[in-house]
Order: structure tokens, then sequence, then C-alpha cells
């Protein structure tokens, strides 16, 4: 009879072997090296403008997050190089994690072991969420050390909250990327065909995306004078719209998380205004406020792992 323990190891062994395998890949050392010259650059750029970053009593209270927003205009930002990085990062890891071993023959010959089948496609995901996990918070790391030898003045309490807060977000988005590939990984044969289904679906939401939502809203907002609540009701369809996009979502939840005096992401009436006090928002409130966000990614995510995972579970593997 099996124990507890002789069942659960074969699992991380394979993980073990997973998160070696992708530290060592090329692939994954480009990736790394292309996110830290950005993400260095991006940094350094709002280092060099963060004295005129800005100027109200509201914004001075949190140094540290500038470090993840402001930007002079040669470099995006911090949050907007993740925002695009990440999915490519998620993509070029998980599109060939299941088609490779089957083409390869290893497939057959680890699941011929007392190795249960789902725990082959479970330690790909897992393995690769720790390495994700690692450099993400590696990154923010950086910025605290960058942060703490130029600024001279340790972070908040809450800053600390709500960077770790990005951090668990940037993983979540970066992890919808990556259970994305990994399911065009399980659904086609050639590594190539997932890869390139994959990108192509990054770019439909990256570059067209957008622009269908504009043509869209040309044609549906009335030209001539229509009554308040409908406009916002209007603009209200759009917003939602616009939230298929899974950048929108990741957008909005890390402009409210590290910009503070951000009290809303949808229009508002002036009787919706009236008597708002002006200045942050404290750190529960944001997070009430990207709730939605966080829950729509995190649904994605599970989503596609598990059609992943029953694709998986009812393919037919053949030894080579």
């Amino acid at each position: 009879m099996q124990t507890k323990s002789s069942v659960i190891k074969p699992f991380w062994v394979i993980v073990n072997k997973e998160i070696a395998d992708t530290i060592k890949s090329w692939r994954f050392i480009i990736m790394l090296a292309i996110v830290l010259l950005t993400c260095t650059g991006s940094l350094y750029t709002a280092l060099s403008n963060f004295a005129s970053a800005g100027n109200t009593n509201a914004e001075n209270a949190f140094f540290f997050l500038k470090l993840f927003t402001i930007s002079d205009g040669t470099l995006p930002s911090f949050i907007v190089f993740v925002s695009f990085l990440g999915p490519l990062l998620g993509i070029s890891i998980g599109f060939d994690s299941i088609n490779s071993e089957h083409n390869k023959g290893t497939l057959s010959r680890v699941l011929s072991q007392p190795v249960y089948r789902d725990y082959f496609l479970n330690a790909k995901f897992v393995a690769v969420l720790i390495v994700l996990a690692i450099l993400f918070f590696s990154l923010n790391l950086l910025v605290f050390g960058f942060g703490l030898i130029f600024i001279g003045i340790p972070p908040t309490g809450e800053e600390v909250l709500r960077i770790l807060a990005f951090s668990v977000l940037s993983i979540v988005y970066v992890a919808f990327w990556l259970n994305l590939s990994i399911l065009f990984s399980v659904r086609f044969r050639q590594a190539t065909t997932s890869a390139l289904t994959g990108i192509s679906v990054w770019l439909f939401f990256t570059l067209f995306f957008n622009m269908i939502v504009k043509l869209i809203a040309k044609g549906i907002v009335p030209q001539h004078m229509v009554s308040r609540g409908r406009l916002i009701a209007l603009q209200h369809f759009i917003q939602n719209i616009m939230r298929i996009n899974p950048g929108q979502l990741f957008e909005d939840a890390t402009t409210t998380l590290l910009m503070p005096t951000v009290r809303s992401l949808g229009p508002l009436t002036m009787e919706q205004m009236q008597g708002a006090i002006p200045g942050p928002l404290p750190l529960g409130q944001s997070l009430i406020l990207v709730w939605p966000q966080l829950t729509a990614l995190l649904a994605g995510t599970l989503v596609f792992f598990a059609i992943a995972y029953i694709l998986f579970m009812r393919r037919e593997i053949r030894s080579r």
C-alpha cells in the first residue's frame, strides 16, 4: 500500500526537473535578459525624473510607487514593460511544454513509470509558476534596492503591501498567458503551430482589439443629443467590452494599486463626486476596486487550465 509521501514524491521530482530545465533553457535566459534590461532602463528613467514626478502632497506620500509608474517619454514605465513582456514570457515558456515531450517520445516513457498522468501536466504549471514568482519578487526587490540607494527613504508599510499585491497580480497575469500557451501545446501536435497561435492571440488583444472596440463605439454612440444617463450607460458598455482584454484588466488593476489617488475605474457623475474628499485611497479600498479584475484573470487562468487538463487526460499517448 502506497503512503501519502510516496505518492507526492514523484510530483515534486517532476517539478524540480522542470524548474531546472526552465532555468537552463536559452529561451528563458533570453527573455530574462530582455525583461531585466528593459525594466532596469525604465527604473533608471524613473530615478532620473524622480524629483519632478509629482508636486502634490498626496502624491509625495508614495515615493516608491512612483518608481513603477513615472516616465519621461523616452522609455515606458515599469508597469508598461511588465504588461507588454509578461505575456511573451508566459507564451515562450509554455508553447511546447507538452507537444515537444510527445514528439520526442519522452512523454510516453515518463507515463510508463508509476506516475499519474495529471502529475505531469500539474508539475509543468507549478514549476513555471514557481520560477515566475521568484522572478517578479526579485524584480521588485531590485526596485527596492535601487530606491533605497538613490532616494535614501525607506518605503512605508502600505507601499510594501501595494508592491507585494502588484507582484501577485503580475504572476496571475503571466500565469493566464502561460495556461493559454499550455492549452495550445496540448491541442496542437506541432510546437510552431502552438507558438504562432499564442502569439496571434496576444497580438490581437495588444494591437487590434482596441481598434475594433473604437469602431464599435463610433457606431453605437449617437450623434445627436441624448440624456446624460444614456451616455454614461454607453460608456459603461464600452468599458465592459474593453475589459474582455486581459491586458486592460491588468492595466486597470496595476493603476489602482500603484496610484493610490485613483478612486474609480469608470465614469462618475457630478452627484457621485459631490462630497468626495480628494486624496489617496486606503489599501483596503484599492483592493476592493481591483478585486473584479483579479477575479477575472484568475477565472480565465483556471478555465484554460481546466480545458488543457481535460484534453490531456483524454489524449491518446503512444510510444514512438
